[in-house]
């Protein structure tokens, strides 16, 4: 496959430099483009059932017209793979496939694969090399960059974990065709986030029916997730924290609905509402701004209101474990307005749940 056609997009660490290489086709050519990279034969292709029953034979076909010999490992599809359980099921394949310290790990799926994969290369052996290969929406425009790897623990959600960036990352939009309509549009949860803390003007270029020419709009979003975590790698500045936009509450509701009740953009979704309406009641937001990103999410068909069933109590007691918050306060990301964000320490709890009790659909506890 030419270079062309190809959008690039450079993540300048001061450590750990990489690319992240965007076009339809791609995947076909993953064997290729991987080998520069890696000198070695053996590689763990890390995927999920789904994932691999529409593009594991085209995966393992690139790498070995390439010389490498792949080991094709398969998880659950769904947040409950991400778990130490899992993590361990996956190390035991890899050790009796005989890899080593020597081996390179392929991370194939959407964003529970690559946290999950991207864990499993950054303790086997101490610390493996991985490239992702992102699947999904969510996946290409957000949690394939940045180095965050993890899985969850029963007290809250991406609780383990390791920074261990990619190699490489290599994105194929192609492959968004075969997504149902539900895990499509929860992506745009992620852009439209993007859009309301750096680039106001992405919202007008959304187009809920549009499906195929999206290289563009996805080097976009992965440029100014770049940009961020460039400036602050390992959240000691507070600049990365600003990607946590709506995830605070976000995060609580997924987990209080029960991992697999709420798909993650979904979650967000209803986070990014109530982090508007806290916007609007603590930065001064104005309502109109709210209103433009609210139309967004909704043009998506994304949940804004908390669904019936959910009690309050439940999202506080997940929000209060959260790893957000630091000697028991809440850092908060608030927009002041459309494409400017901060980190806030002035946001209480009992505003908080003030807001999710107002969010609650009709018919909720």
């Amino acid at each position: 496959m030419s270079e062309t056609g190809l959008l690039t997009v450079d993540v300048p660490l001061a450590h750990a430099r990489y690319s992240v290489w965007i076009g339809d086709g791609l995947l076909a050519h993953i064997g290729e483009k991987i080998r520069p990279f890696h000198a070695g034969a053996r590689v763990a292709v890390v995927t999920d059932a789904n994932v691999a029953a529409i593009y594991g034979g085209a995966a393992t076909s690139s790498l070995r017209a390439a010389n490498f010999e792949p080991v094709l490992i398969v998880v659950e599809a769904g947040e409950a793979s991400k778990r130490l359980e899992v993590v361990g099921q996956v190390t035991d394949a890899m050790i009796s496939a005989g890899l080593d310290r020597g081996s390179m790990l392929v991370a194939l799926g959407g964003g529970v694969v690559g946290d999950l994969a991207g864990f499993v290369a950054a303790i086997y052996y101490r610390g493996i090399p991985y490239v992702q290969i992102p699947t999904t929406v969510v996946s290409q425009v957000d949690s394939s960059v940045g180095g965050k790897t993890g899985v969850n623990a029963p007290g809250g959600k991406n609780l383990l974990g390791a920074f261990h960036h990619p190699a490489l990352v290599l994105a194929d939009p192609s492959t968004l065709l075969s997504l149902p309509q539900r895990e499509f549009n929860e992506g745009f949860a992620e852009i439209i986030k993007h859009a309301a803390i750096r680039d106001p003007g992405m919202l007008d270029t959304l187009d809920p029916a549009r499906r195929d020419g999206l290289a563009g709009l996805i080097a976009r979003n992965v440029g100014i997730k770049a940009r961020i975590v460039a400036a602050d790698e390992r959240e000691a500045t507070g600049e990365r924290a600003l990607l946590n936009f709506g995830h605070t509450v976000g995060h609580a509701v997924e987990q209080a609905a029960g991992y697999g009740g709420l798909l993650h953009g979904e979650a967000i979704s209803i986070g990014l509402h109530a982090a508007l309406r806290l916007s609007v009641q603590k930065a001064g937001l104005p309502e109109t701004d709210a209103a433009r990103v609210l139309a967004a999410l909704e043009a998506f068909d994304l949940p804004t209101r908390i669904p019936p069933g959910l009690e309050t109590g439940a999202v506080m007691l997940a929000l209060a474990r959260d790893k957000k918050f630091e000697s028991g306060r809440v850092r908060f990301v608030l927009l002041e307005r459309l494409g400017r964000a901060f980190l806030s320490s002035a946001v209480t709890a009992a505003e908080i749940e003030a807001v999710v009790e107002d969010l609650k659909s009709p018919g909720s506890a």
